[in-house]
């Protein structure tokens, strides 16, 4: 019986189109997988939206719920923000919770819920000023970035370029997770 729940949170990059073996494995380690999704991504995806739900047996969410609906997802134990785009991580840090899933990330960040993130963008991007001081901003707040030598390397700026996204790298990650989060 699974007794963990894992928010995975996808904004719209390449690597989002292999999240049902990302889930799969999560899955294979015990988690139950919540999908929370930008809506670019949603979009992206929104051919495969019902088989996702039928994978993790949960909704998958990419708007705000209105006012006075339930939480159709059990509180998260661990949260994992990949890809998580230069919008994304600039947005997270900085509190602009436009979209469903900065703002779990903003509120799993507050209630000390432990964070994940692979942020996934170009190497222009990734030299742009804020962007180092967004990671900096995470990293003070308690989020493991996994990026670099020890997770997602920047991709050259050519749009056409080959991505490799280390997926693998974080569902390791969430090996310290496992190890970290009581089981009920």
């Amino acid at each position: 019986m699974t007794t963990k729940t894992l928010h995975l949170l996808c904004s719209a990059a390449p690597p989002v189109f292999d999240v049902a073996r990302v889930i799969e494995d999560a899955q294979a380690r015990g988690w139950d997988v919540c999908l929370g999704l930008t809506p670019t991504a949603a979009h992206w995806l929104s051919e495969s939206l019902d088989g996702l739900a039928a994978l993790t047996g949960h909704p998958v969410r990419w708007q705000y719920k209105l006012p006075g609906q339930p939480d159709v997802w059990p509180e998260a134990d661990a949260l994992l923000f990949a890809p998580a785009t230069f919008n994304t991580i600039n947005a997270w840090a900085l509190g602009l919770t436009h979209n469903l899933v900065v703002g779990l990330a903003a509120e799993a960040t507050g209630k000390g819920t432990p964070v994940i993130a692979m942020p996934c963008t170009n190497a222009a991007l990734a030299a742009h000023p804020q962007f180092e001081v967004s990671l900096n901003t995470l990293r003070n707040a308690g989020v493991e970035l996994l990026q670099g030598e020890t997770g997602y390397a920047p991709d050259p700026a050519d749009p056409d370029a080959p991505m490799h996204f280390p997926w693998p790298t974080a569902i390791h990650a969430l090996g310290a997770l496992e190890r970290a989060v009581p089981q009920v």
